[in-house]
């Protein structure tokens, strides 16, 4: 049976696997993030949701509150920063899951919206996330200019 429930302290090792595997470029297996947010000092995460089949952790979900969302007007929006099942999990309906119980966080807590993002030639996370409801508002490429290095 699968079980959503907010991430804790008891699952550092497994989360910290689950973001590694979605994002695999770390120098601590994403343990300073992970250790801000449960210090209260993160300003990446507001709440994060584990997904648990069988005692085993299968999947996480990471929300973020941003003041400026593409496509929409709303002063802070709930933002999927992070978002990731298992690969033998997936296509299941457990990253539907996920999704729902951070659209009713956000329902209770007021916000009209939840938005988030993906890489532009994700087509597999572009037609999830159609799938699931969301409406893509623009499409962008993002440059960033180090200033340290001339």
């Amino acid at each position: 049976m699968l079980v959503i429930r907010e991430v804790s302290e008891n699952d550092i090792d497994q989360w910290s696997q689950l973001r590694t595997a979605l994002w695999p470029d770390t120098d601590d297996a994403h343990l300073a993030e992970i250790n801000s947010y449960f210090a209260g000092t993160s300003n990446d995460m507001v709440i994060v949701y584990i997904a648990q089949l069988e005692q085993a952790t299968i999947g996480f979900l990471e929300l973020n509150l941003r003041t400026c969302v593409e496509g929409s007007r709303n002063p802070k929006v709930p933002y999927v920063e992070g978002w990731y099942i298992r690969p033998e999990q997936q296509g299941r309906g457990y990253g539907k899951k996920l999704l729902q119980q951070a659209e009713r966080w956000a329902r209770e807590k007021g916000y009209a919206e939840l938005a988030s993002d993906t890489e532009i030639d994700n087509r597999h996370s572009i037609s999830i996330h159609k799938h699931l409801g969301f409406r893509e508002t623009e499409r962008i490429v993002c440059f960033v200019k180090n200033l340290q290095q001339e």
